[in-house]
């Protein structure tokens, strides 16, 4: 199973768009519903068994309000490099990275809780 996390991410002057990421694999959308379509168009028949989390934005137990502003300010900084044709170097590359990765996993918390919740 394909588990995607969609992140809105506000955008300076634009209001918000939306992020999908499964793994590697990101897409953009000016709806979440839009960046989920442009990431399914990304994946293989193998991966069409989807797991679908829409964060909220508000800090929790599984990523904290530091972890999110720091990840924004990452994502501020990578989105200005990209603008400029460069990358961001290595070390905050590789920070931006593991937060991804921990918001990933956060969801995954997150959506584990929800299941065994459902079940009591």
């Amino acid at each position: 199973m394909t588990t995607i996390a969609i992140l809105p991410e506000k955008i300076e002057g634009d209001g918000t768009t939306y992020r999908a990421v499964a793994g590697k694999v990101q897409a953009q959308g000016k709806t979440a519903g839009e960046a989920l379509d442009a990431m399914t168009e990304q994946l293989s028949e193998n991966e069409s068994s989807l797991l679908v989390i829409v964060q909220s934005l508000k800090p929790d137990r599984f990523f904290t309000a530091e972890q999110q502003q720091r990840l924004g300010e990452l994502m501020q900084r990578w989105r200005e490099a990209r603008d400029r044709g460069s990358a961001l170097p290595p070390c905050e590359q590789a920070e931006l990275e593991s937060l991804v990765e921990a918001e990933l996993e956060a969801a995954r918390l997150r959506a584990e809780a929800m299941l065994s919740g459902l079940g009591k």
